[in-house]
């Protein structure tokens, strides 16, 4: 019997699943899902992590997040579903973090991954107005 878990996550926003995937080098396809609803076709993305046993792990798009969906007893990644889960997180918030600095002009200048598993980055922006000579 077939135990389905489907678990809440905070992953909202496609590029940023797609970038922490292949920071941990996690082989996935995308799945395009046309939707239909009010007489409208929606075309919903949803990411598929392939497994050798046929029961892959997807990450579904509800239309307010990515839901993960995976059998956690035909699991056979080489690490733990929490693992994966923590990993996965851990690279979705730096993505975040650089992305969105960037577009406020912050640069990552240099990151360290701890041995208690925690990254720290750290970005700078130089004020451009403060550093002009006046004329």
């Amino acid at each position: 019997m077939s135990h389905f878990t489907n678990l809440k996550t905070s992953f909202k926003n496609l590029l940023h699943l797609e970038n922490a995937l292949n920071k941990l080098n996690i082989v996935y396809k995308r799945e395009k899902k046309l939707i239909e609803s009010n007489n409208s076709k929606l075309c919903n993305i949803n990411l598929v992590i392939p497994q050798s046993n046929n029961y892959d792990i997807t990450f579904n798009w509800n239309g307010e997040e990515y839901e993960l969906v995976l059998d956690t007893s035909f699991w056979i990644q080489p690490y733990p579903v929490e693992n994966f889960i923590n990993k996965l997180s851990q690279q979705y918030a730096n993505s975040v973090i650089i992305t969105e600095s960037q577009k406020i002009g912050f640069q990552p200048i240099k990151s360290k991954q701890h041995v208690d598993g925690s990254n720290t980055i750290t970005l700078q922006r130089w004020n451009i107005s403060n550093s002009r000579s006046a004329v």
